[in-house]
């Protein structure tokens, strides 16, 4: 595994021990209706009972055991141990039934070709440098005609500076840049101090899921701008660069002999 790798994992870990955030565990209020926590955009089609679901880059004790409370046979795959094992308390202590693996996003030799109905991914592909390892690894695992559901950080929003000068923020990173971000000090949410992120261009983030055999069926903008914000907060900021972007694909199925494709969006 590279540098950023073992970097990211320490930090994770750390995050996970003191509890920070994107590193605790769901709330006891979440499982009162947790499809509705974890499929906000209903995406999902309401009900995943039975369904083979990968969280992928997702420990920390939220998104595994929320899908296995709604029915969905999960797997739950993240490079921190501490994550994974907030996932095995909270699935221990529900009587929820869950499998862990710990592992890159982008190496996972450890799962079935086509072993899954769904895959789902939080903001996590900025901490690799090649994002379309990551989507091929997707395209193995998911079946076809299966669903990826995934949120990136926006490039735009990591080209950009943390606190405003003048009227906005000023872009500063170049956008077809290589390697990873310079670090940042202190919190803000569009950022993870400690963390070797990198920024990845529209056409890796929605070009490269193309080439890897997926199909684009909606695309959302998560809303975070606060009008009355203060400005140098993330609310005020988000108002200039949206952080995230969700999305929506399908995984296209293998061709048939005649070469057209089993299935098709409708």
């Amino acid at each position: 595994m590279d540098e950023a790798y073992h970097e990211n994992r320490a930090l994770w870990n750390q995050r996970a021990v003191a509890g920070e955030l994107y590193a605790t565990p769901a709330l006891d209020r979440e499982f009162e209706n947790p499809l509705a926590v974890v499929d906000q955009c209903g995406w999902l089609g309401g009900d995943v009972r039975g369904k083979r679901l990968l969280c992928l880059a997702a420990g920390g004790g939220r998104h595994s055991v929320l899908f296995a409370s709604a029915g969905a046979v999960v797997t739950v795959v993240d490079l921190s141990p501490r994550m994974l094992e907030l996932d095995r308390q909270v699935a221990r202590d529900r009587g929820l039934s869950i499998r862990v693996v710990e592992s890159s996003m982008d190496c996972l030799g450890a799962l079935d070709a086509k072993g899954f109905d769904i895959v789902v991914q939080p903001v996590s592909t900025c901490y690799v440098a090649d994002i379309r390892k990551v989507y091929l690894e997707v395209a193995r695992v998911l079946k076809g005609g299966g669903v990826y559901v995934s949120q990136h950080k926006q490039p735009a929003s990591l080209q950009a500076e943390a606190f405003p000068a003048g009227r906005g923020y000023l872009v500063t990173e170049p956008y077809a840049r290589k390697g990873a971000l310079p670090p940042v000090r202190g919190g803000h949410l569009h950022r993870e101090a400690g963390a070797a992120e990198f920024l990845h261009t529209w056409e890796d983030l929605i070009g490269g899921m193309c080439k890897a055999g997926f199909v684009i069926e909606d695309l959302k903008e998560p809303r975070h701008a606060k009008p009355d914000a203060a400005p140098g907060t993330p609310g005020h900021r988000a108002a200039f660069l949206p952080p995230f972007v969700k999305v929506k694909a399908r995984r296209v199925e293998e061709a048939r002999a005649g070469g057209t494709p089993l299935w098709t969006p409708g």
